[in-house]
């Protein structure tokens, strides 16, 4: 199971308050059987309206980092949000406050959500506008965020933490590292190990 400790990349400033998932990724993209291809379309109105929106920047071109604002991905609980994300690029998010269940959402991605205070973002949203190829790293273990000769603290709930950490956000992973203990359970039961009425 991969253990996801820190994540480090280029940044990409979104600094706005309330997010929602409707924004990130536009409803009428949900119809999609499976999550390729969301990617493209993260942000797809927002880009329409505003030619001068990040994702769209190629001064951010490969960014990995987000930085948003308070409440980021609020609104509805579609896991297309985190999944379009992530398929943009985007490896971990630093926000003022998260919806609780987009940030659970992108914990079982592994995709780390963590929070920072408001005068932080701004700090570091103005380095990254200054010089986007400047290296961010967000550090899970010491709980912090760095670019260049900023260090700032955030925050992230314990459990999540823990669960990247180690890497049992990976449920899939948990699943495969287990397989001897499903098989022998799976020959306990009797209408799999061929039980005869």
């Amino acid at each position: 199971m991969l253990q996801i400790t820190e994540v480090t990349g280029t940044g990409i400033p979104l600094l706005i308050d309330d997010i929602d998932t409707d924004r990130i990724i536009p409803a009428r993209f949900l119809r999609c059987v499976t999550f390729d291809g969301l990617g493209e379309h993260a942000f797809e109105d927002d880009r329409q309206q505003d030619r001068s929106h990040p994702f769209d920047d190629p001064r951010y071109k490969g960014a990995s980092v987000l930085i948003g604002g308070r409440n980021f991905g609020c609104g509805s609980s579609r896991e297309h949000a985190p999944q379009a994300l992530m398929r943009w690029g985007i490896k971990a998010v630093i926000a003022e406050s998260f919806a609780e269940i987009f940030f659970g959402n992108c914990t079982t991605l592994g995709v780390p959500c963590v929070c920072a205070a408001r005068a932080d973002l701004e700090q570091l949203t103005n380095l990254v506008k200054a010089d986007p190829s400047l290296s961010i790293t967000v550090d899970l273990a010491s709980k912090q965020v760095r670019a260049g000769n900023l260090a700032v603290p955030v925050t992230i709930l314990e459990s999540a933490r823990m669960a990247l950490t180690t890497g049992k956000w990976d449920f899939l992973g948990q699943l495969l590292e287990g397989a001897d203990a499903v098989r022998k359970a799976a020959t306990a039961l009797p209408y799999l190990s061929g039980f005869k009425a």
